[in-house]
């Protein structure tokens, strides 16, 4: 593998890190016909308060074509439906079905043994750290202070 210059770039570490993690998660959930990307809108659906296409594309970090795609197949399968936004019915918003609801518990399972396994690799403590340092990566990279946060996204 050619990685000269680019293993000393965080950017690259960090893609080759989440691809690395993705793919055994992938592995994790095939069984149940789940992507990550399913897996993490039923996760997010998972609260039962019923999310705008907005707010769900931010929380499962998707852009909006490709979260309405998602969202449609979701919706063939019958595990999530779109209805009025309790808040404001002019709006519509996505909500976990029943049938979602039990995917999602029959999975986590799968989840929980796919964190494990990095667990065993990696460590228990370390990987914990790693959560909160990655954790106060992003709050540090979007607030609305952050040189690195464009402005059109930046928070009032």
């Amino acid at each position: 593998m050619v990685t000269t210059g680019l293993g000393s770039s965080l950017a690259y570490l960090l893609s080759r890190a989440e691809r690395s993690v993705n793919r055994g998660l992938a592995a994790a959930l095939a069984a149940e016909d789940v992507t990550v990307e399913q897996w993490r809108i039923l996760r997010a659906l998972a609260d039962g308060r019923g999310h705008s296409m907005g707010e769900l594309a931010e929380a499962v970090l998707m852009p909006h074509p490709t979260l309405t795609k998602a969202i449609d197949r979701l919706v063939d399968r019958a595990l999530v439906y779109r209805g009025h936004d309790p808040a404001d019915r002019r709006r519509v918003a996505v909500f976990l079905a029943d049938r979602g609801a039990e995917l999602l518990a029959r999975v986590e399972g799968a989840v929980a043994g796919h964190h494990r396994v990095i667990e065993d690799a990696y460590g228990l403590e370390r990987t914990e750290q790693l959560m909160r340092d990655l954790e106060g990566l992003v709050r540090a990279l979007d607030a609305p202070d952050s040189p690195v946060t464009p402005r059109s996204h930046a928070r009032s």
